[in-house]
Order: structure tokens, then C-alpha cells, then sequence
């Protein structure tokens, strides 16, 4: 039997052959997994309540929605300097127990009847909020707790699991508003993230910390440090770019799709539920192979490609008119491509700028993008429920859907499209 020692690096991280033989990466995963779980139930559960229940317009859905997206544009930046100097699983820990309280919050107002459109946006701005802190330490805990190696291999592990959570959180969020009540749902999240506390909080491996710099912390020169860095480097520069134009655009699609589904095509709240969760298992396909196909095909090939097939599914949406078997079977084959086409970028950019950032600069680096990419959402959300409420629900459905091709546009001429097939070198800070 091989010793203990023998499963982990040097450095005290699991060798490359036993990544999930690591008692604490399988913590990290468990506890990834139900947080994503939770989130997914949670923002499929809020829209409905809004839609279904509370017979919210077009333009109060936008709102609501850029509400819970906000945060992203708000505190990005700042929980990426925070990040960057605490220990990951201490911002996990107190995220999921600060969304568990909030939720359950919530979930005992609804059983009361106090549960309106106010209550909504002032929990969907707080879940937001930690899910931003949440989201940049996940992030950069990888690289803290795994070798260089072992990057696609983890995030491979890691965007599974959040395929697991797109398959079983909308279907959960949706039957659970249908059929029970929207306090139910946002109690059913409040369980799993608090499951995900308890997960994340057993985890015992001291992170291998950047060294502080001297003197006092000062946020806004970490934050700006962090901007200067992206900003410098080409490929992340594209990455930015290219998560901006693809979260706004799909930002809008969502706002017109949750109405379009409902309203146009006159599906239940269980049913949209279900078209939702077909994300899921493409995903989760998507997750299995982006361990495989960048070493094949090369990084920039996968890229393009898989973002123009997910991004570009979309389109087929509009043509469809009623609620038959045909256009349910339809919908999910939209989610699936859409889920396989999307896990593929997801995981290989994560990859890619893993591996061009220094291990000081991770919580920086993953915030200035989601800054730059999914601060964006509030704005296309909004976008998406003006549209909706002047062009109608068709129409704007096919513009915004064309809109998400400009992404793989924007990495189809950039350096990002010319990776071949091994990780670029990390840049200097």
C-alpha cells in the first residue's frame, strides 16, 4: 500500500494521479456542488415567483433580475482584493452561511405572507452579493489547493459539478414553485447551502497563500494592479472582451426567454423548469470532454468552436410556436447544445487563465473578468425587458439571440483563436 505521502507533491498539494483520491479537493467538489445546486434552484425560483405569482411585467422581471445581478458590477472588483489576501475556504464558508440565512429568512416571510416584489429584490441583491465573494474564491482555491497540471483535470471536476447543479436546480426550483409554494423553494436552497458549509468548512489543507506585500493593504491599488494586469495581457484582454459581449447578450435572452416560454408558448412553471435542466447534461458532456478535446484539437479551436455552436443554437428558439411534444422536445435539444457548447468555454478559458496568472494575482485576475464580463448582466437584463415590452416577445427573442454570436466573433480574431495545444506560459505580475 503506498504511504500517505507518496499521494501528495512537494509542495503538499495531491500529485497529479490521486486529484480525487484528495480528501479535501472531494470537500472543495461536495461543497461546489450543493452551492451551485442552491444558486441554480434560486434563480430559477425568483423569476417564477415574480412571473407566476406575482404577475410581474416585463419590465419589473428586468428589474428584478438586474437586481440579483448588481453585485456582480458593485463588488467584483473589491472581493477579488479580498480574496487575494484571505484564505478562500474562510470566504466560502461565511458566503454559504450568509445565503443559507438569507433564504431561510425569506422562506419563513413567504410562509407568512410578506413575501412580495420588494422582499424579492432586496433577497435577490443579498444573494447576489455573496455569491460574487463565493464565486472569486472558488475560483482561486483550485490553484491553491492542486499542481499546475492538474488545472483542467480539477476545473474539468469542478464546472461537472455545476453541470449536476444545471441539471437538478431548475427542475427543483421549478416544480418546487409549481407545485408547492416559492417559500418551499427558497427553503429547498437555504438546505443546500448550508450542506455546502458544512462541506467546504472540513477542509483541513493549509492553502499555499501569496506572499503579502509590505505595508498596509490598500484595496484600490490591488484592484487597479489587477486591471493593469488583464488589460496587458492579450489573451485575458480577450477573454474580457468576449465575456462581456456574451453576458450581456445572453443576459437579454434570458429576461425575453422566461417571459417567451410562459407567455408565448404557454408552457407550466415545471415544464420551463424542465427545458432549463436540459443545460445540465450537455454540460455536463461539455465538462467530460474539455479534459480531452484542447489536447487534441488545440485550445483555440475548442474555444471558437464551442462558442459558436452554444451561442448560436439559440437562434432556432423563435421558430417555435406552441406547446406540443415536438416543441418541449425542441427546447431541450436548445438546452443541451447550449450547456455542451457553453461547458466547453467555461472550462478551457478557466484553464487558460489559470494558467497565464500568477498565484498573486488569481482572486484579481478572476474578478476583473467577471467584472468586466458579468457586470454586464444587469445592463442586458434590463435591455432584454425593455425590448421585450416594445418589440414584443418573438422579435426580441431573435435579436438578442443573434447578439450572443458577436462573442465567439470577438475570439475568432484574437490571439485566443491561435492557442495550440498545450497551456500558455504564466505572465509576470
Amino acid at each position: 500500500m503506498p504511504s500517505v505521502s507518496s499521494a501528495v507533491s512537494d509542495s503538499g498539494r495531491p500529485a497529479p494521479s490521486s486529484l480525487w483520491r484528495d480528501a479535501d479537493f472531494r470537500r472543495l467538489w461536495m461543497g461546489q456542488t450543493a452551492s451551485q445546486l442552491g444558486e441554480h434552484a434560486t434563480l430559477v425560483v425568483l423569476p417564477l415567483f415574480a412571473v407566476l405569482t406575482l404577475h410581474a411585467s416585463a419590465g419589473e422581471l428586468g428589474v428584478l433580475r438586474a437586481v440579483g445581478q448588481a453585485p456582480i458590477l458593485l463588488l467584483s472588483l473589491f472581493a477579488g482584493a479580498w480574496v487575494d489576501r484571505w484564505r478562500t475556504r474562510t470566504t466560502m464558508v461565511l458566503t454559504d452561511a450568509g445565503r443559507a440565512m438569507a433564504l431561510g429568512a425569506a422562506a419563513v416571510a413567504g410562509l407568512l405572507g410578506w413575501l412580495g416584489l420588494p422582499g424579492l429584490l432586496a433577497l435577490a441583491f443579498a444573494v447576489g452579493a455573496l455569491s460574487v465573494f463565493f464565486d472569486v474564491a472558488y475560483q482561486a482555491s483550485l490553484v491553491r489547493l492542486v499542481e499546475r497540471d492538474q488545472l483542467v483535470q480539477g476545473n474539468s471536476a469542478l464546472e461537472g459539478s455545476r453541470s449536476a447543479a444545471q441539471i437538478g436546480g431548475p427542475a427543483l426550483g421549478g416544480a418546487l414553485v409549481s407545485l408547492l409554494s416559492a417559500p418551499i423553494a427558497a427553503a429547498s436552497g437555504a438546505l443546500f447551502f448550508a450542506l455546502s458549509f458544512l462541506s467546504i468548512r472540513r477542509i483541513r489543507r493549509a492553502e499555499a497563500m501569496p506572499v503579502p506585500p509590505e505595508g498596509p493593504p490598500r484595496v484600490w491599488r490591488r484592484i487597479h494592479e489587477g486591471l493593469r494586469f488583464v488589460a496587458r495581457d492579450a489573451v485575458l484582454r480577450t477573454v474580457c472582451l468576449a465575456s462581456a459581449a456574451f453576458q450581456f447578450t445572453f443576459a437579454a435572452v434570458m429576461t425575453v426567454y422566461l417571459l417567451f416560454l410562459p407567455r408565448e408558448l404557454h408552457l407550466s412553471g415545471t415544464v420551463v423548469g424542465l427545458a432549463l435542466t436540459a443545460v445540465g447534461p450537455g454540460a455536463l458532456l461539455g465538462s467530460l470532454l474539455a479534459a480531452r478535446l484542447p489536447g487534441r484539437f488545440g485550445y483555440g479551436t475548442v474555444l471558437v468552436c464551442a462558442a459558436a455552436l452554444g451561442d448560436g443554437v439559440f437562434l432556432c428558439v423563435p421558430a417555435l410556436h406552441g406547446s406540443s411534444a415536438v416543441t418541449v422536445a425542441a427546447l431541450l435539444a436548445v438546452g443541451f447544445v447550449f450547456g455542451f457548447g457553453g461547458q466547453l468555454v467555461n472550462v478551457t478559458v478557466m484553464a487558460v487563465r489559470q494558467a497565464v496568472t500568477p498565484d498573486g494575482m488569481q482572486g484579481r485576475v478572476a474578478a476583473t473578468i467577471t467584472f468586466a464580463g458579468m457586470g454586464m448582466t444587469p445592463l442586458g437584463s434590463l435591455a432584454g425587458g425593455f425590448l421585450a415590452a416594445e418589440w414584443g416577445l418573438r422579435t426580441s427573442l431573435l435579436v438578442t439571440a443573434a447578439g450572443m454570436l458577436l462573442s465567439p466573433v470577438v475570439m475568432a480574431l484574437s490571439p485566443l483563436a491561435r492557442l495550440g495545444r498545450k497551456l500558455p506560459p504564466s505572465g509576470a505580475p
